[in-house]
């Protein structure tokens, strides 16, 4: 049996189902409760006293039928006569009154000359009328003598007492749950390389959760840092010999040895700016109001400068999005770099939503084939057709740093087919 619309009508968050789990029982308890007393209350407290009201009023009829002192029994019984009566007569009740149809059935059975029971007219005086020698005649009393005065007390009471409860349940509930959404915030800001100010708190399962978060994060932090030093440490070592080679080479007499190693230096100092842009990558700057339009438009003015050949199609300025700007400008810049690596025109394409920020550059290159393209975000991946050291001096590390930066920041990047342009598309969606 396919159960799946009922898990398509479940709350999604933790307070809905938290509060489902805690009403359910409870509105199902009183429930069964209410229709067990109820039941009990119709059926045997109504049907009693109905019952021995029948009896007083046969009682009284009967005086009325053997021309006995109907008027002072009435009066002792607490009942009014009212005759010359004339038809139709039916039952009468609202809707509401539910007392009102066991108390009709019950003097029904007991009354075998009762024509009709009005409990519509007056709530408080309900009329029995019954047929007389005389013809018929209406009897009167006080409803408490027919059920039991305000039965709508007991759900009244069960309901606001219920209604109290889930109240405080909700509150107790709410309070248990807020060192988890703190937990859920301070999580989802790490993956997107914020720091929050995050202390555990909450139920013992939940402290233990929080200082677990805090261990992992400051291991994670310790291995991103001790991972940037080594990588620019060991560049910025390296940049040394190599600047000793090239005052070497650059006082020797010039000739075709000598401009071939002076060109492996020059391809060295390449990788070692590549190496420093990877490392630079973990050290994403602070987040600030920028405006992607306006971010995007002086990338494609800088590409234009150095003789790219960049086109920008966005809307209009003025929507601000919380960005790093730096280590945005170092994605995107990657990105067009590599576009007109292999292709002769790039197109940047900048759209704004509700959520989130799309930067897509496009190219008329060669592309990247689907089975290629992971790994092809691999760090110093090459491939033979499109990325190959011969084809500008690439090391396989622009599309890596351009996809580190974007998942820092919560965001992804995805390579696909440009379809006006024929070359790779990649898009790089971050989160406003």
């Amino acid at each position: 049996m396919d159960f799946g619309w009922l898990k398509r009508m479940m709350p999604r968050g933790l307070y809905g189902r938290a509060a489902l789990i805690l009403l359910v029982p409870i509105v199902t308890l009183q429930l069964v409760v209410s229709s067990a007393i109820l039941q009990r209350y119709f059926e045997e407290v109504a049907g009693q006293m109905s019952h021995a009201l029948a009896l007083d009023l046969a009682l009284v009829l009967d005086q009325i039928d053997t021309g006995g002192p109907a008027d002072a029994i009435a009066g002792a019984l607490e009942i009014n006569i009212t005759r010359g009566l004339s038809p139709p007569f039916a039952d009468n009740r609202v809707f509401y009154d539910l007392t009102g149809i066991e108390a009709i059935r019950v003097l029904r059975r007991d009354l075998p000359t009762l024509l009709a029971v009005d409990l519509h007219s007056d709530w408080r005086q309900p009329v029995v009328v019954l047929d007389s020698v005389d013809g018929p005649v209406g009897l009167s009393m006080q409803r408490q003598r027919m059920s039991a005065s305000n039965p709508h007390q007991l759900l009244v009471l069960m309901l606001s007492t219920g209604v109290l409860m889930t109240y405080v349940a909700y509150l107790f509930l709410r309070n248990q749950l807020r060192p988890i959404k703190r937990l859920a915030r301070a999580a989802e800001a790490f993956g997107k390389g914020r720091m929050l100010d995050y202390s555990p708190g909450g139920a013992t399962e939940v402290r233990s959760a929080g200082r677990a978060f805090l261990d992992m994060r400051s291991r994670i932090e310790g291995m991103l840092e001790q991972r940037t030093l080594m990588l620019s440490g060991v560049s910025h070592d390296l940049r040394t010999p190599l600047t000793r080679l090239k005052l070497g080479l650059s006082i020797l007499d010039q000739n075709a040895e000598v401009e071939a190693l002076t060109r492996d230096v020059e391809e060295m100092e390449g990788l070692l700016t590549t190496f420093l842009d990877f490392a630079r990558g973990e050290a994403l700057d602070d987040p600030e109001r920028v405006d992607p339009v306006d971010l995007g438009a002086h990338l494609v003015a800088d590409a234009v400068r150095a003789g790219g050949a960049v086109t920008l199609a966005a809307s209009a300025r003025g929507t601000t999005a919380m960005l790093r700007p730096q280590a945005v400008r170092r994605c995107v810049s990657n990105l067009i770099s590599n576009s007109l690596r292999y292709g002769t025109r790039a197109r940047l394409t900048v759209a704004l939503t509700e959520r989130a920020v799309r930067f897509t550059v496009e190219d008329d290159g060669p592309g990247i084939a689907p089975h290629q393209r992971e790994e092809a975000l691999k760090p110093f991946a090459r491939l033979d057709e499109a990325r190959n050291q011969n084809n500008g001096g690439g090391v396989g590390l622009g599309l890596a740093i351009a996809r580190d930066i974007a998942q820092r920041h919560g965001g992804s990047l995805s390579l696909g087919d440009s379809d006006d342009m024929g070359g790779l598309r990649v898009d790089v969606v971050l989160p406003r």
